[in-house]
């Protein structure tokens, strides 16, 4: 945060600053990734000069999402599958979002515990995030880090959502491809039931495969997985047993994300994803500019006027709200 700060400072005073920094970043300097992911994170006045500088060098990097409920080793399976990752010779990068302390407004567990086998690679780059109470699993700069980190030279982008249960489904318009963790003991056989679950995944890892009850899940999923409707020659999200903890079943993960991004790729789905992800980046800024410029409606004089009229009778809200808009 503070190296953020003063590459702004710097910035001001000239654009080279910014370049300079988008090319170190592009040559895989660890400090340029962080100063640039801090600007994106703390909304600087130089956001959109360092995006514009980023985005022809983004598009490479294949972004997995990885999600499922509190307790099914999240953390413990992305490390395992950099490991796997990593023996295959890629650059990995981590996004790690993790919920935000009350009282800092930073990530809870900004140290990543589970991650530190890797601290001193430098071909991988971890970054927790802070949700920053934004709901559906990620951070609202998630996408703005993603580019960074694709710019950066990663050939593999890790997204760890925070954990929160059924409503974390944002992740599949993030990443290219989206896996999803279950694991025994712990009801996910009616969790994938419900809303959201069997929508989202494209690959389903049930973890702690040495457990009671593994087996149980899988057959829970699959019967699931098979009253889904799908059109022909839609992919077929496969189900990998895994012991993340052991390194167990991470090549066979890391296998079936090869095939589905080659599926993508030959159907054209890669192409859509990535439109869709653009488009909801698009709308998502233009709104927030909509909210700056709008101000803060509550401290509108006509506001008043309009709600007593409302309460008369004499309109209504769609009315009174049209009138609110005229004015932007």
């Amino acid at each position: 945060m503070r190296d953020g700060r003063r590459v702004a400072g710097r910035g001001r005073r000239g654009d080279a600053d910014v370049g300079d920094l988008v090319e170190r970043a592009r040559a895989g300097e660890a400090r340029a990734v962080a100063r640039l992911i801090s600007l994106v994170e703390d909304e600087s006045p130089l956001l959109r000069e360092v995006m514009a500088a980023l985005a022809p060098h983004t598009g490479n990097a294949q972004v997995i999402g990885i999600t499922g409920s509190p307790g099914v080793g999240k953390s413990t399976s992305t490390s395992a599958l950099v490991t796997e990752l990593r023996r295959n010779g890629k650059r990995v990068g981590v996004l790690a979002v993790d919920p935000s302390s009350p009282f800092s407004g930073g990530a809870l567990l900004g140290d990543r515990v589970r991650m530190q086998d890797h601290a001193l690679d430098r071909e991988v780059y971890i970054r927790s995030m802070a949700s920053r109470g934004h709901l559906g699993g990620l951070a609202w700069t998630t996408p703005q880090a993603l580019r960074v980190l694709d710019a950066a030279g990663c050939d593999v982008i890790l997204i760890e959502t925070v954990g929160v249960g059924q409503s974390e489904v944002e992740i599949a318009g993030l990443a290219d491809t989206t896996m999803v963790l279950l694991a025994p003991g712990m009801g996910d056989g009616i969790q994938a039931a419900k809303a959201g679950i069997l929508e989202i995944g494209d690959l389903y890892v049930v973890n702690k495969a040495d457990r009671d009850g593994a087996e149980q899940v899988r057959r829970d999923l699959r019967s699931m997985l098979a009253l889904a409707e799908r059109t022909e020659g839609a992919w077929k999200p496969p189900i990998v047993m895994t012991v993340a903890q052991k390194g167990e079943g991470l090549g066979e993960v890391a296998a079936e994300l090869d095939k589905h991004r080659a599926w993508m790729e030959s159907s054209g789905e890669l192409e859509r994803r990535r439109t869709r992800r653009a488009r909801d980046e698009i709308e998502a800024i233009a709104v927030t500019a909509l909210r700056s410029r709008w101000g803060d409606v509550h401290g509108r004089s006509e506001l008043d006027d309009l709600a007593a009229a409302v309460v008369a009778g004499t309109s209504d809200p769609y009315a009174a709200a049209d009138v609110l808009l005229e004015d932007l």
